[in-house]
């Protein structure tokens, strides 16, 4: 399980139905349960997510037998997942988990 830092302001705006419907809409169909939002998509062959308004909590299992091309196309609509949910380009996301990692130590 990963957790992305949300941007100041994103939290209210993807919790409750907004978050099934951002998934739905990069990933094709998105259902709810237990307070998760569950998708597959090329390669992911699950993808678990939720807020608790502070951070997005993202749990994936992939699938590695999967060509190439399914591969750079999930990889893709992962990142424009991530980046539209957190508010955060990859660059940005990979620089505050270093800094967050360099605080834990």
């Amino acid at each position: 399980m990963q957790s992305y830092e949300l941007k100041r302001g994103l939290g209210k705006r993807i919790e409750g139905g907004n978050l099934k419907a951002l998934v739905a809409s990069i990933f094709g169909a998105a259902e709810e349960s237990g307070g998760k939002i569950l998708a597959q998509y090329g390669a992911l062959e699950k993808l678990a997510t939720w807020t608790d308004g502070k951070s997005l909590f993202v749990d994936t299992l992939m699938d590695p037998r999967v060509g190439d091309d399914v591969a750079r196309s999930t990889i893709a609509k992962y990142n424009r997942f991530l980046e539209q949910a957190t508010g955060y380009t990859a660059k940005e996301r990979s620089k505050r988990a270093q800094e967050k990692a360099k605080t834990k130590t």
